[in-house]
């Protein structure tokens, strides 16, 4: 096994807050106040989302000409809440050793929407748009101005699965030496593309979603975002296993047996040297679609049973799509911390309890639920995307 590598820094937003107090007190309180209806994103319909509830901070001026975005934006103030670790790796390794990988689906797309909306009216493109706002690899190489980091730096856009992705692709750089410390993450925001899309595939559900519940009816889209800093240092919480798999089932739905998805959870078990009784909690893709929920379902029940903790926390952000997977790790790197989350608490499973009986049953995790388990613990996220394109993380307390 090749050595560990650790997460000694973390950053959030989410439509719970910016921050990771604002998130950690919505995690594990099962708090959904931020998903409201929203007009303005499909024509004559409010549909409910998980928007940010404050405006990220401008761009500086020298760096808004090119780069100014929501999505940019976002990723500034994720960038602020770690810049003193940032800077003490850019001490210890310099600005050439530090790589930067991230995830995102939408980048700066809501502005290229704007800008088409004027070209329409007016005949002429705003003053001062660049098409390169809206670049799916923007993000990495705007964070790299930022920062004045000179290692590699790109962008993984794999979909639901991006920013889970990005902790593999980083640790590669560094086990490779072609890096020391990466910066890993991603960040989605609202655009009116990525609500129509999921709306014409009739997957957008009028009300607040409902991950596993018979009721079910599809997805409630958000936004939000989070960066790591990954080091080989020894910290509190480490990346123990990283497993991707690619099924290739369909376009736009997943293989209805699971497949991928368990082969991803087994891959990231195996990685971590682990079996799945060493692991204390499952955050869930849960994307309370009728055909993720009951793959998912399948999957987690062959490999757990129905015992281990597992919640679906889409239910208190939205689903947010390519920064899915590194919020959903920020969860867990919340709830395996002794600072963040000392009682040791679950994130419930927040739904409307009536339990699908055609899906075999999980450990839906109650309100007050705890960590079983020492100083020593494991939990595991999933992110499962269209096309097949699956991954699972394993975070680990205790293990340096």
């Amino acid at each position: 096994m090749s050595p560990r590598l650790y997460l000694p820094a973390m950053a959030v937003g989410t439509c719970l807050g910016l921050g990771k107090a604002a998130n950690a007190a919505g995690l594990f309180a099962g708090c959904r106040d931020g998903l409201a209806p929203r007009d303005g994103y499909l024509p004559g319909k409010a549909v409910p989302l998980g928007a940010l509830p404050e405006e990220p901070p401008p761009l500086p001026d020298d760096l808004a000409g090119r780069w100014d975005s929501r999505n940019n934006r976002l990723l500034m103030a994720l960038a602020a809440e770690i810049a003193d670790d940032v800077a003490g790796a850019v001490r210890r390794y310099g600005r050439d050793r530090i790589a930067i990988v991230i995830g995102t689906s939408t980048s700066g797309i809501a502005e290229g929407e704007a800008a088409l909306s004027h070209f329409r009216a007016a005949g002429t493109w705003p003053e001062g748009f660049h098409y390169s706002r809206q670049e799916t690899g923007s993000g990495a190489a705007f964070l790299a101005d930022l920062l004045g980091l000179g290692g590699p730096a790109y962008v993984v856009a794999t979909a639901c699965s991006s920013s889970a992705k990005v902790f593999a692709s980083a640790r590669r750089l560094i086990r490779a030496g072609l890096a020391d410390a990466a910066l890993v993450g991603g960040a989605d925001t609202l655009c009116k593309l990525t609500v129509a899309g999921f709306h014409s595939l009739e997957s957008v559900s009028p009300t607040p979603c409902n991950p596993f519940g018979a009721n079910r009816d599809g997805i409630t889209i958000g936004e939000g975002g989070a960066l790591f800093l990954l080091t080989r240092e020894e910290a509190e919480i480490a990346l123990l296993g990283v497993g991707e798999s690619s099924d290739a089932h369909h376009i736009s739905a997943p293989d209805p047996e699971g497949r991928g998805a368990l082969a991803a959870m087994e891959g990231a078990l195996a990685d971590a040297g682990l079996g799945a009784g060493d692991i204390a909690y499952v955050n869930l893709h849960g994307t309370a679609t009728r055909l993720n929920d009951s793959m998912e379902s399948k999957a987690v029940h062959a490999l757990f049973g129905g015992a281990v903790p597992c919640s679906s926390t889409k239910a208190l952000t939205g689903h947010t799509l390519g920064a899915a997977g590194a919020v959903e790790a920020a969860f867990l790197w919340l709830g395996l911390s002794a600072a963040w989350n000392a009682g040791n608490l679950v994130p419930p499973q927040v739904w409307d309890g009536v339990a699908d009986p055609e899906l075999p049953r999980l450990g839906l995790a109650a309100p007050g639920g705890r960590l079983a388990g020492g100083d020593r613990l494991a939990a595991l996220s999933n992110s499962f995307a269209f096309g097949g394109s699956n991954c699972s993380l394993v975070l680990g307390r205790g293990w340096a």
